[in-house]
């Protein structure tokens, strides 16, 4: 029996599960549009092992998404994570943060385009074939009306995650189809992390960092008047 922590915080939602062989037990989220990760996570993760009556030392590895998303939010799931991976020395998974996106979509033909929002006119995007195998890298693009016809002529193009709205704005095609109103979620990392620890593909606790894919920059602040 393997009990795995799953935590997600690349995006608004501040999310938490708790999973056995591969399946959720218990999941917990915010979906407010309020980065509340340094309020929430701590206390969905002890809501969560509470509620399910398992304690901490039964569980076998610690999850985290690793992005690409939120810097802020990224440092603090990955933060929480290898805390408890020291505490309790047990494994740390890393999952994709698009991957995990993609398997909120199940289809039978065509391509999965999980997107996050970059800011401006830019996602950060990757795409998966109907079978959720990855086919394209991913990458921060920056979103204009040629985006993706390559994908869009062969056959449906399932848009999911964050960056739609903008993309629905842009593309005006018959093949295009827009999920809207999804975030990345630690219930879709379950069965990914379950894969991952059977497979012995675990981090470095002390050198993982998340995959930010670009630099982050910080802005100065404004002089006063």
């Amino acid at each position: 029996m393997m009990y795995i922590l799953s935590i997600e915080t690349s995006t608004t939602n501040c999310s938490v599960s708790l999973s056995k062989n591969g399946e959720t037990l218990l999941l917990k989220e915010d979906y407010s549009n309020n980065y509340s990760h340094a309020e929430r996570l701590h206390v969905f993760i002890d809501e969560t092992l509470r509620e399910a009556k398992i304690d901490r030392s039964q569980l076998d590895a610690i999850a985290v998404s690793k992005g690409p998303g939120s810097y802020t939010g990224l440092r603090i799931g990955v933060s929480a994570a290898k805390g408890l991976c020291y505490a309790l020395d047990i494994p740390l998974i890393s999952i994709s943060t698009l991957e995990a996106l993609a398997h909120q979509v199940k289809v039978e033909s065509g391509v999965v385009i999980p997107m996050l929002d970059a800011r401006r006119m830019e996602v950060y995007s990757a795409i998966f074939s109907s079978e959720l195998k990855q086919i394209r890298d991913i990458e921060a693009q920056i979103l204009d009306e040629t985006s993706f016809a390559k994908e869009l002529s062969r056959g449906k193009v399932y848009f999911v995650g964050n960056g739609v709205e903008k993309t629905k704005a842009l593309l005006n095609h018959e093949n295009a189809v827009f999920i809207e109103d999804k975030l990345p979620s630690a219930d879709q990392m379950s069965t990914l992390a379950f894969l991952k620890h059977k497979k012995s593909d675990t981090e470095d606790v002390a050198y993982f960092e998340p995959y930010y894919l670009k630099d982050f920059v910080a802005l100065k602040p404004k002089p006063k008047k």
